[in-house]
């Protein structure tokens, strides 16, 4: 467990405490149709602000530990 946390750390460490979708994309390296899903679902909470989302770091950090 400890491993996993210093990556997360580590991952994180040059992005903002919001992330964009687009940055949320590249942390996870995931594409724009399993991202929509992460977050439309309430997988990983969010931020709507008008047509974006702001992703929390604290909210990623949560999602990388329950994988």
């Amino acid at each position: 467990m400890e491993k996993l946390q210093i990556k997360e750390i580590e991952i994180l460490k040059n992005f903002d405490d919001v992330l964009t979708f687009k940055e949320f994309r590249q942390v996870l390296k995931i594409g724009r149709n399993k991202a929509y899903e992460l977050l439309q679902n309430n997988i990983v909470s969010s931020i709507r602000i008008g047509n974006s989302y702001r992703i929390p770091k604290v909210n990623i950090i949560k999602y990388l530990k329950n994988q």
